[in-house]
């Protein structure tokens, strides 16, 4: 077991990092506002192509002409032959925030959940999680693209999770969390539309059901960070004179945050 760990925490590392390095056009083509269609092409217009239908890898696109050549032709003038020379055609977020941080959080799920039957759940959910957290950055929204199947998907494969030995969490426990949890935040969104989206709603759902999973005190807890730390985000906010008290603030990611931090206590309590 003591050999089993720092290589479980090592691969889930290279596997963060590599599943991070697909987020960029993922990124790209979800922040757009709401009711807004999905981006389906680069800045300048070209189609996105590539993996998944265009939807993994670098913000990239390799159909735009590397803006330094456009501008040293044209200031070359007529007759004067341009040194052409690659430059970046990237548009978009950068790969390396979303490979080290999706890196950073696998392996310290590795490290803190060990070689549980929940760890798969956790290290597949992380990507998307991440993913969550920079579109709401972004646009200030949470695509039912994405709440909706890692809610259905977390539930499915932790009731497989429970079936398997060394199990350290309950699957009953993990869906009353979920049913429980959703409910509160619909509470919140119903009494206040304006500072909690139904967005939040759905995805407290999948978050219930990871932190349900590890007993009502993870809930509690995982919960209660997330609000604590958007609170205190916004206090920094409105001290620093960059917004004001009934300023919206994406809270998807301070959601994400507070669940992140349950899950491993959770799984270094068990």
């Amino acid at each position: 077991m003591p050999v089993l760990v720092p290589l479980l925490t090592m691969c889930a590392a290279a596997y963060g990092a590599a599943a991070g390095s697909l987020l960029p056009r993922a990124v790209y083509r979800l922040a757009v506002p709401p009711e807004a269609p999905w981006r389906g092409a680069c800045p300048a217009g070209h189609e996105l192509t590539g993996a998944a239908r265009g939807w993994l890898g670098r913000a990239r696109c390799r159909s735009c002409p590397p803006a330094a050549v456009a501008a040293v032709a044209e200031s070359s003038g007529p007759g004067v032959a341009a040194a052409p020379h690659e430059v970046s055609r990237s548009f978009g977020v950068s790969a390396r925030p979303f490979t080290v941080v999706c890196a950073s959080v696998c392996a310290a799920l590795a490290l803190f959940v060990g070689p549980r039957p929940e760890l798969a759940v956790w290290l597949l959910a992380a990507p998307f999680g991440l993913l969550l957290a920079a579109v709401d950055v972004r646009a200030q929204r949470l695509p039912d693209i994405l709440t909706l199947p890692l809610a259905g998907a977390t539930a499915a494969l932790l009731g497989l999770a429970a079936l398997a030995p060394h199990a350290g969490g309950e699957w009953t426990g993990a869906l009353l969390g979920g049913a429980v949890l959703a409910a509160a935040y619909f509470v919140l969104f119903l009494l206040n539309p304006r500072g909690m989206g139904f967005g939040d709603v759905k995805l407290a759902a999948a978050l219930g059901l990871a932190l349900g999973w590890y007993g009502w005190d993870v809930l509690f807890a995982g919960t209660f960070l997330g609000f604590l730390l958007a609170a205190g985000y916004g206090l920094v906010l409105v001290m620093g004179r960059r917004a004001r008290w009934r300023t919206a603030v994406p809270f998807g990611p301070f959601m994400l945050l507070g669940t992140l931090a349950g899950v491993l206590l959770g799984g270094a309590t068990v």
